[in-house]
Protein backbone atom coordinates (compact mmCIF):
# COMPACT_ATOMS: atom_id res chain seq x y z
CA UNK A 1 0.00 0.00 0.00
CA UNK A 2 2.14 2.89 -0.87
CA UNK A 3 -0.77 5.75 -2.72
CA UNK A 4 -2.83 7.10 -0.49
CA UNK A 5 -6.09 5.88 -2.11
CA UNK A 6 -5.30 2.42 -1.27
CA UNK A 7 -4.57 3.40 2.33
CA UNK A 8 -7.55 5.24 2.89
CA UNK A 9 -9.62 2.46 1.84
CA UNK A 10 -7.80 -0.10 3.62
CA UNK A 11 -8.40 1.89 7.03
CA UNK A 12 -11.70 2.64 6.29
CA UNK A 13 -12.28 -1.04 5.94
CA UNK A 14 -10.54 -1.96 9.09
CA UNK A 15 -7.54 -3.62 7.33
CA UNK A 16 -4.98 -1.63 8.92
CA UNK A 17 -5.34 0.87 11.91
CA UNK A 18 -4.82 4.67 11.08
CA UNK A 19 -2.39 4.58 13.94
CA UNK A 20 -0.07 1.29 12.75
CA UNK A 21 -0.35 3.70 9.26
CA UNK A 22 1.38 6.56 11.39
CA UNK A 23 4.31 5.05 13.44
CA UNK A 24 5.22 3.33 9.76
CA UNK A 25 5.55 6.55 8.27
CA UNK A 26 7.57 7.89 11.55
CA UNK A 27 9.30 4.96 11.61
CA UNK A 28 10.39 5.52 7.68
CA UNK A 29 11.29 8.78 8.21
CA UNK A 30 13.45 8.83 11.18
CA UNK A 31 15.24 5.46 9.22
CA UNK A 32 15.52 7.26 5.96
CA UNK A 33 15.79 11.07 6.64
CA UNK A 34 19.17 11.35 7.87
CA UNK A 35 20.57 10.98 4.86
CA UNK A 36 17.75 12.99 2.70
CA UNK A 37 16.85 15.63 4.68
CA UNK A 38 13.76 16.11 3.19
CA UNK A 39 11.83 17.01 7.01
CA UNK A 40 12.86 20.48 8.90
CA UNK A 41 10.25 18.66 11.52
CA UNK A 42 8.44 15.28 12.49
CA UNK A 43 5.09 15.69 14.33
CA UNK A 44 5.16 12.47 15.72
CA UNK A 45 3.09 13.05 18.92
CA UNK A 46 0.27 15.15 17.44
CA UNK A 47 0.17 13.16 14.26
CA UNK A 48 -0.51 9.56 16.54
CA UNK A 49 -3.29 11.45 18.87
CA UNK A 50 -4.92 12.20 15.42
CA UNK A 51 -4.83 8.91 14.00
CA UNK A 52 -5.83 7.19 16.95
CA UNK A 53 -9.33 9.85 16.72
CA UNK A 54 -9.47 8.74 13.07
CA UNK A 55 -9.87 4.70 14.60
CA UNK A 56 -12.38 6.10 17.23
CA UNK A 57 -14.47 7.92 14.37
CA UNK A 58 -14.32 4.60 12.27
CA UNK A 59 -15.05 2.14 15.26
CA UNK A 60 -17.68 4.42 15.76
CA UNK A 61 -19.19 4.00 12.12
CA UNK A 62 -18.37 7.39 10.90
CA UNK A 63 -16.99 8.59 7.76
CA UNK A 64 -12.92 9.76 8.33
CA UNK A 65 -12.83 11.24 5.03
CA UNK A 66 -11.53 10.53 1.50
CA UNK A 67 -7.99 10.53 2.81
CA UNK A 68 -8.48 8.26 6.50
CA UNK A 69 -4.72 7.67 7.63
CA UNK A 70 -3.19 8.75 4.76
CA UNK A 71 0.54 10.39 6.59
CA UNK A 72 1.13 13.79 5.06
CA UNK A 73 3.56 16.38 4.85
CA UNK A 74 3.96 20.20 3.84
CA UNK A 75 6.49 22.51 2.88
CA UNK A 76 7.77 24.56 6.09
CA UNK A 77 6.38 27.67 4.58
CA UNK A 78 2.46 26.27 5.34
CA UNK A 79 1.16 27.55 9.29
CA UNK A 80 1.29 24.02 11.31
CA UNK A 81 -0.63 24.71 14.15
CA UNK A 82 2.50 24.73 17.25
CA UNK A 83 5.18 25.19 14.71
CA UNK A 84 7.16 28.43 13.96
CA UNK A 85 6.72 28.51 9.87
CA UNK A 86 10.22 28.87 8.83
CA UNK A 87 10.12 29.47 4.87
CA UNK A 88 13.87 27.93 5.00
CA UNK A 89 14.70 31.05 6.58
CA UNK A 90 17.11 31.54 10.01
CA UNK A 91 15.39 34.46 10.68
CA UNK A 92 11.87 33.06 11.00
CA UNK A 93 12.98 30.47 13.53
CA UNK A 94 12.74 33.65 16.39
CA UNK A 95 9.02 33.85 15.23
CA UNK A 96 6.27 32.49 17.41
CA UNK A 97 4.68 29.17 16.64
CA UNK A 98 1.42 29.02 14.25
CA UNK A 99 -1.99 29.53 15.96
CA UNK A 100 -3.60 27.82 13.78
CA UNK A 101 -2.73 25.42 10.40
CA UNK A 102 -2.96 26.94 6.71
CA UNK A 103 -6.20 26.48 5.44
CA UNK A 104 -5.03 23.70 2.70
CA UNK A 105 -3.22 21.40 5.80
CA UNK A 106 -6.51 22.29 7.40
CA UNK A 107 -8.51 20.50 4.58
CA UNK A 108 -6.51 17.54 4.63
CA UNK A 109 -6.81 16.68 8.27
CA UNK A 110 -10.76 17.28 7.40
CA UNK A 111 -10.51 14.83 4.42
CA UNK A 112 -8.71 12.40 7.34
CA UNK A 113 -5.00 12.57 6.38
CA UNK A 114 -2.59 12.91 8.81
CA UNK A 115 0.16 15.13 8.96
CA UNK A 116 2.92 14.10 10.22
CA UNK A 117 5.48 17.08 9.39
CA UNK A 118 7.35 19.59 7.51
CA UNK A 119 9.69 19.82 4.99
CA UNK A 120 13.04 21.47 3.55
CA UNK A 121 13.10 24.20 1.00
CA UNK A 122 15.04 26.55 -0.64
CA UNK A 123 15.20 29.65 1.41
CA UNK A 124 12.00 32.35 1.10
CA UNK A 125 11.59 30.09 -1.92
CA UNK A 126 13.25 31.37 -3.64
CA UNK A 127 15.73 28.62 -6.20
CA UNK A 128 15.13 25.54 -7.39
CA UNK A 129 17.37 23.19 -5.88
CA UNK A 130 17.08 23.21 -2.33
CA UNK A 131 20.31 23.97 -1.00
CA UNK A 132 19.46 25.37 2.34
CA UNK A 133 22.28 27.05 3.86
CA UNK A 134 20.80 26.93 7.43
CA UNK A 135 18.54 23.15 6.97
CA UNK A 136 21.05 22.01 4.83
CA UNK A 137 20.19 20.35 0.96
CA UNK A 138 17.50 17.94 0.36
CA UNK A 139 18.88 14.53 -1.10
CA UNK A 140 17.60 13.47 -4.44
CA UNK A 141 16.58 9.82 -3.49
CA UNK A 142 17.49 8.27 -6.88
CA UNK A 143 21.21 9.79 -6.65
CA UNK A 144 21.96 10.85 -3.12
CA UNK A 145 25.33 12.89 -4.43
CA UNK A 146 22.32 15.32 -6.25
CA UNK A 147 19.62 17.74 -5.91
CA UNK A 148 16.09 16.82 -5.42
CA UNK A 149 14.97 20.40 -7.23
CA UNK A 150 13.47 23.27 -5.69
CA UNK A 151 12.07 25.24 -4.03
CA UNK A 152 9.62 22.42 -2.46
CA UNK A 153 12.96 19.57 -2.73
CA UNK A 154 12.10 18.28 0.26
CA UNK A 155 8.29 17.61 -0.49
CA UNK A 156 8.95 15.81 -3.78
CA UNK A 157 11.96 13.96 -2.15
CA UNK A 158 9.80 12.69 0.28
CA UNK A 159 6.87 11.46 -2.12
CA UNK A 160 9.57 9.39 -4.15
CA UNK A 161 11.56 7.53 -1.22
CA UNK A 162 8.42 6.94 -0.25
CA UNK A 163 9.00 8.27 3.89
CA UNK A 164 5.16 9.63 3.13
CA UNK A 165 2.78 9.25 -0.22
CA UNK A 166 1.27 12.87 -0.23
CA UNK A 167 3.15 15.94 0.50
CA UNK A 168 2.58 19.99 -0.56
CA UNK A 169 4.54 22.79 -1.91
CA UNK A 170 4.49 25.88 -3.69
CA UNK A 171 5.27 26.97 -6.53
CA UNK A 172 5.75 30.48 -8.32
CA UNK A 173 8.48 29.96 -11.48
CA UNK A 174 8.39 26.06 -11.14
CA UNK A 175 9.02 25.39 -7.71
CA UNK A 176 6.64 22.71 -7.94
CA UNK A 177 7.13 20.68 -11.37
CA UNK A 178 10.66 21.09 -11.12
CA UNK A 179 11.24 18.87 -7.81
CA UNK A 180 8.79 16.99 -8.99
CA UNK A 181 10.20 15.87 -12.53
CA UNK A 182 14.03 15.55 -10.54
CA UNK A 183 12.73 13.55 -8.34
CA UNK A 184 10.27 11.11 -10.60
CA UNK A 185 6.80 12.05 -9.27
CA UNK A 186 3.46 13.85 -9.89
CA UNK A 187 3.74 17.25 -9.14
CA UNK A 188 0.58 19.82 -9.96
CA UNK A 189 0.26 23.27 -9.93
CA UNK A 190 -3.46 24.47 -10.17
CA UNK A 191 -4.71 27.41 -11.83
CA UNK A 192 -3.73 30.70 -9.75
CA UNK A 193 -5.99 31.40 -7.43
CA UNK A 194 -7.98 28.00 -7.36
CA UNK A 195 -6.35 26.80 -4.12
CA UNK A 196 -6.30 29.02 -1.13
CA UNK A 197 -2.92 30.07 0.29
CA UNK A 198 -4.30 31.55 3.60
CA UNK A 199 -1.26 30.81 5.83
CA UNK A 200 1.18 30.41 3.42
CA UNK A 201 4.54 32.46 3.67
CA UNK A 202 4.57 33.90 0.22
CA UNK A 203 7.37 34.60 -1.98
CA UNK A 204 5.64 36.80 -4.84
CA UNK A 205 2.20 37.37 -4.26
CA UNK A 206 1.03 37.43 -8.01
CA UNK A 207 2.32 34.08 -8.70
CA UNK A 208 2.88 32.17 -5.56
CA UNK A 209 0.76 28.68 -6.59
CA UNK A 210 -0.36 26.07 -3.69
CA UNK A 211 -0.36 22.01 -5.20
CA UNK A 212 0.02 18.39 -4.07
CA UNK A 213 2.97 15.52 -5.00
CA UNK A 214 2.12 12.29 -5.10
CA UNK A 215 3.03 9.16 -6.87
CA UNK A 216 -0.70 8.35 -8.99
CA UNK A 217 -2.62 10.68 -11.03
CA UNK A 218 -5.58 9.40 -8.44
CA UNK A 219 -3.86 10.49 -5.30
CA UNK A 220 -2.98 14.13 -7.26
CA UNK A 221 -6.75 13.80 -8.02
CA UNK A 222 -8.10 13.14 -4.96
CA UNK A 223 -5.91 16.07 -2.83
CA UNK A 224 -6.81 18.69 -5.76
CA UNK A 225 -10.80 17.32 -4.88
CA UNK A 226 -9.97 17.75 -1.60
CA UNK A 227 -8.35 21.40 -1.44
CA UNK A 228 -10.51 23.00 -4.02
CA UNK A 229 -13.10 25.79 -2.57
CA UNK A 230 -13.61 29.25 -1.90
CA UNK A 231 -11.44 30.63 1.30
CA UNK A 232 -12.41 33.70 3.35
CA UNK A 233 -9.17 34.17 4.82
CA UNK A 234 -7.34 34.33 1.15
CA UNK A 235 -8.64 37.59 -0.80
CA UNK A 236 -7.41 36.25 -4.11
CA UNK A 237 -8.99 32.47 -3.71
CA UNK A 238 -11.87 31.63 -6.73
CA UNK A 239 -14.84 32.25 -5.97
CA UNK A 240 -15.63 29.24 -8.71
CA UNK A 241 -17.47 26.28 -7.70
CA UNK A 242 -15.35 23.04 -6.87
CA UNK A 243 -14.81 20.60 -10.30
CA UNK A 244 -14.57 17.38 -8.64
CA UNK A 245 -11.79 15.57 -10.96
CA UNK A 246 -11.19 12.12 -9.70
CA UNK A 247 -14.61 10.96 -10.98
CA UNK A 248 -13.59 12.02 -14.77
CA UNK A 249 -9.89 10.58 -15.07
CA UNK A 250 -11.26 7.12 -16.64
CA UNK A 251 -12.88 8.99 -19.18
CA UNK A 252 -11.57 8.46 -22.87
CA UNK A 253 -9.33 11.27 -24.31
CA UNK A 254 -10.04 11.17 -27.96
CA UNK A 255 -11.89 14.48 -27.62
CA UNK A 256 -9.26 16.09 -26.19
CA UNK A 257 -7.04 18.10 -28.70
CA UNK A 258 -2.90 17.73 -28.08
CA UNK A 259 0.00 19.24 -29.18
CA UNK A 260 3.44 19.66 -28.93
CA UNK A 261 4.93 23.20 -27.32
CA UNK A 262 7.27 24.11 -30.12
CA UNK A 263 10.28 26.62 -31.05
CA UNK A 264 11.37 27.71 -27.18
CA UNK A 265 10.42 24.62 -25.89
CA UNK A 266 13.00 22.88 -28.29
CA UNK A 267 15.51 24.72 -27.38
CA UNK A 268 17.89 24.62 -24.75
CA UNK A 269 17.53 21.05 -23.68
CA UNK A 270 19.64 17.78 -23.24
CA UNK A 271 18.49 15.53 -26.12
CA UNK A 272 17.45 13.32 -23.34
CA UNK A 273 14.59 16.31 -22.03
CA UNK A 274 13.12 16.29 -25.19
CA UNK A 275 13.29 12.26 -26.16
CA UNK A 276 10.83 12.36 -22.69
CA UNK A 277 7.73 14.48 -24.57
CA UNK A 278 8.77 12.74 -27.87
CA UNK A 279 7.60 9.90 -25.94
CA UNK A 280 4.80 10.89 -24.11
CA UNK A 281 3.63 12.38 -28.18
CA UNK A 282 4.58 8.95 -29.50
CA UNK A 283 2.25 7.31 -26.82
CA UNK A 284 -0.75 9.55 -27.61
CA UNK A 285 -0.22 9.44 -31.26
CA UNK A 286 0.31 13.28 -31.42
CA UNK A 287 1.74 15.15 -34.31
CA UNK A 288 0.83 18.42 -34.14
CA UNK A 289 2.86 21.81 -33.12
CA UNK A 290 1.95 24.62 -32.16
CA UNK A 291 3.95 27.95 -30.11
CA UNK A 292 3.32 29.67 -27.42
CA UNK A 293 4.45 33.15 -29.00
CA UNK A 294 7.08 35.45 -26.86
CA UNK A 295 7.64 32.79 -23.93
CA UNK A 296 11.26 33.56 -23.91
CA UNK A 297 10.02 37.57 -23.05
CA UNK A 298 7.64 35.85 -20.35
CA UNK A 299 10.44 34.33 -18.67
CA UNK A 300 12.78 37.97 -18.65
CA UNK A 301 9.43 39.53 -17.29
CA UNK A 302 9.01 37.07 -14.86
CA UNK A 303 12.17 37.08 -13.13
CA UNK A 304 11.29 41.00 -13.18
CA UNK A 305 8.47 40.79 -11.37
CA UNK A 306 9.44 37.89 -9.51
CA UNK A 307 12.86 39.39 -7.64
CA UNK A 308 10.90 43.21 -7.10
CA UNK A 309 7.93 41.47 -5.41
CA UNK A 310 9.99 38.91 -3.22
CA UNK A 311 12.46 41.99 -2.59
CA UNK A 312 9.33 44.28 -1.08
CA UNK A 313 8.63 41.45 1.15
CA UNK A 314 11.72 41.59 2.83
CA UNK A 315 13.19 44.86 2.27
CA UNK A 316 13.30 46.05 5.82
CA UNK A 317 15.44 42.86 7.05
CA UNK A 318 17.49 43.79 3.87
CA UNK A 319 18.77 47.13 4.88
CA UNK A 320 21.16 48.00 7.11
CA UNK A 321 20.04 50.97 8.52
CA UNK A 322 16.50 49.53 9.69
CA UNK A 323 16.31 49.28 13.53
CA UNK A 324 18.85 46.64 14.82
CA UNK A 325 16.43 44.28 15.57
CA UNK A 326 14.85 44.56 12.24
CA UNK A 327 18.01 44.50 9.93
CA UNK A 328 19.11 41.21 9.38
CA UNK A 329 21.12 41.03 6.21
CA UNK A 330 23.40 38.72 7.87
CA UNK A 331 21.33 36.14 7.94
CA UNK A 332 19.74 35.80 4.89
CA UNK A 333 21.28 33.00 2.57
CA UNK A 334 23.92 34.68 0.91
CA UNK A 335 22.61 34.00 -2.90
CA UNK A 336 19.08 34.38 -1.79
CA UNK A 337 20.16 38.19 -0.26
CA UNK A 338 21.78 38.84 -3.23
CA UNK A 339 18.71 38.22 -5.53
CA UNK A 340 16.66 40.19 -3.36
CA UNK A 341 19.44 42.94 -3.10
CA UNK A 342 19.27 43.06 -6.88
CA UNK A 343 15.52 42.63 -7.14
CA UNK A 344 15.57 45.51 -4.75
CA UNK A 345 17.11 47.74 -7.40
CA UNK A 346 14.26 47.25 -10.64
CA UNK A 347 13.35 49.92 -11.61
CA UNK A 348 9.81 50.70 -10.87
CA UNK A 349 9.10 51.25 -14.75
CA UNK A 350 10.15 47.99 -15.53
CA UNK A 351 8.11 46.34 -13.37
CA UNK A 352 5.37 48.57 -14.69
CA UNK A 353 6.30 47.37 -18.21
CA UNK A 354 6.70 43.70 -17.17
CA UNK A 355 3.37 43.78 -15.80
CA UNK A 356 2.21 45.05 -19.41
CA UNK A 357 3.50 42.54 -20.73
CA UNK A 358 1.84 40.07 -18.83
CA UNK A 359 -1.44 41.11 -19.86
CA UNK A 360 -0.61 40.51 -23.57
CA UNK A 361 1.05 37.24 -23.55
CA UNK A 362 -1.97 35.94 -21.20
CA UNK A 363 -3.83 37.42 -23.97
CA UNK A 364 -2.00 35.70 -26.90
CA UNK A 365 -1.83 31.69 -24.88
CA UNK A 366 -5.81 32.23 -24.87
CA UNK A 367 -5.56 32.34 -28.68
CA UNK A 368 -3.40 29.24 -28.77
CA UNK A 369 -5.91 27.41 -26.54
CA UNK A 370 -8.64 28.05 -29.12
CA UNK A 371 -6.99 25.26 -31.01
CA UNK A 372 -5.68 23.11 -28.82
CA UNK A 373 -6.63 22.13 -25.15
CA UNK A 374 -3.41 20.41 -23.57
CA UNK A 375 0.63 20.92 -24.57
CA UNK A 376 3.31 19.22 -24.05
CA UNK A 377 6.89 20.57 -22.94
CA UNK A 378 9.87 19.38 -20.85
CA UNK A 379 9.77 20.41 -17.35
CA UNK A 380 13.54 20.94 -17.19
CA UNK A 381 16.35 20.86 -19.41
CA UNK A 382 18.40 18.56 -17.51
CA UNK A 383 18.07 15.93 -14.94
CA UNK A 384 19.28 16.38 -11.46
CA UNK A 385 22.16 18.52 -11.48
CA UNK A 386 25.01 17.28 -8.57
CA UNK A 387 24.83 19.14 -5.41
CA UNK A 388 27.26 22.28 -5.48
CA UNK A 389 26.75 22.33 -9.51
CA UNK A 390 27.54 26.05 -10.33
CA UNK A 391 27.68 25.51 -14.13
CA UNK A 392 25.46 23.26 -17.12
CA UNK A 393 26.40 23.14 -20.09
CA UNK A 394 23.58 23.24 -22.87
CA UNK A 395 23.93 23.74 -26.83
CA UNK A 396 27.45 24.20 -25.83
CA UNK A 397 27.13 27.05 -23.69
CA UNK A 398 27.66 27.39 -20.09
CA UNK A 399 25.27 28.57 -17.70
CA UNK A 400 23.80 29.10 -14.79
CA UNK A 401 21.96 25.77 -12.90
CA UNK A 402 20.16 27.54 -10.80
CA UNK A 403 17.92 29.81 -12.82
CA UNK A 404 17.69 27.62 -15.63
CA UNK A 405 16.42 24.97 -14.35
CA UNK A 406 13.32 27.08 -14.50
CA UNK A 407 13.75 27.51 -18.14
CA UNK A 408 10.52 25.91 -19.36
CA UNK A 409 8.51 26.44 -16.40
CA UNK A 410 8.34 30.12 -15.89
CA UNK A 411 6.81 31.18 -18.91
CA UNK A 412 3.49 29.38 -18.33
CA UNK A 413 3.43 30.45 -14.45
CA UNK A 414 3.64 33.51 -15.26
CA UNK A 415 0.07 33.83 -16.17
CA UNK A 416 -1.17 31.04 -13.65
CA UNK A 417 -1.87 27.85 -15.77
CA UNK A 418 -2.50 24.96 -14.27
CA UNK A 419 0.38 22.43 -15.24
CA UNK A 420 0.96 19.18 -14.28
CA UNK A 421 4.46 17.73 -14.24
CA UNK A 422 4.53 13.85 -14.75
CA UNK A 423 7.46 11.55 -14.47
CA UNK A 424 9.00 9.72 -17.05
CA UNK A 425 9.40 6.16 -17.27
CA UNK A 426 13.32 5.48 -18.04
CA UNK A 427 15.20 2.03 -17.02
CA UNK A 428 18.54 2.92 -15.69
CA UNK A 429 18.54 6.52 -15.87
CA UNK A 430 17.85 9.73 -13.84
CA UNK A 431 13.67 11.14 -13.80
CA UNK A 432 12.93 13.44 -16.12
CA UNK A 433 9.35 15.19 -16.19
CA UNK A 434 7.09 16.23 -18.90
CA UNK A 435 4.54 19.10 -18.31
CA UNK A 436 0.72 18.99 -19.38
CA UNK A 437 -0.37 22.04 -19.73
CA UNK A 438 -4.05 23.70 -19.79
CA UNK A 439 -6.18 26.68 -20.35
CA UNK A 440 -6.52 28.13 -16.50
CA UNK A 441 -9.21 26.27 -14.66
CA UNK A 442 -8.56 22.96 -17.13
CA UNK A 443 -6.91 20.71 -14.30
CA UNK A 444 -9.34 18.27 -15.45
CA UNK A 445 -8.01 17.60 -19.15
CA UNK A 446 -4.55 17.12 -17.91
CA UNK A 447 -5.07 14.89 -15.61
CA UNK A 448 -7.30 12.70 -17.36
CA UNK A 449 -4.56 12.72 -19.95
CA UNK A 450 -2.36 11.88 -17.22
CA UNK A 451 -4.53 8.98 -16.17
CA UNK A 452 -4.37 7.61 -19.98
CA UNK A 453 -0.99 7.74 -20.03
CA UNK A 454 -0.49 6.01 -16.77
CA UNK A 455 -2.43 3.06 -17.68
CA UNK A 456 -0.60 2.67 -21.25
CA UNK A 457 2.88 2.52 -18.80
CA UNK A 458 4.94 5.77 -19.66
CA UNK A 459 4.38 7.69 -16.57
CA UNK A 460 4.88 6.52 -13.35
CA UNK A 461 6.55 6.80 -9.94
CA UNK A 462 7.87 3.87 -8.45
CA UNK A 463 9.41 4.27 -4.97
CA UNK A 464 13.53 4.69 -5.29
Amino acid sequence: MNDAVSIATAVREGKVSAVEVTKAAIARIAAQDNQLNCFTAVTAETALTDAARIDREIAQGNHPGILAGVPFAVKNLFDITGLTTLAGSKINAENPAASQDATAVAKLKQAGAVLVGALNMDEYAYGFVTENSHYGATHNPHDLQRVAGGSSGGSAAAVAAGLVPLTLGSDTNGSIRVPAALCGVFGLKPTYSRLSRAGVALFSSSFDHIGPFARSVQDIATVFDALQGEDDRDPICTKRPPELVLPQLKQDISDIRIAIAADYFTKGAEPEALAAVQKVADALNITEYVTIPEAHRARAAAFVITASEGANLHLDKLRRQSPPKVSRPQDFDSATRDRFLAGALIPSSWYLQAQRFRKWYRDRVREVFQNVDVILAPTTPISAPLIGQQIMILDGEEILVRPHLGLFTQPLSFIGLPVLSVPIQRQNALPLGVQLIAAPYKEALILRVAAALEVKGVVSAPIV
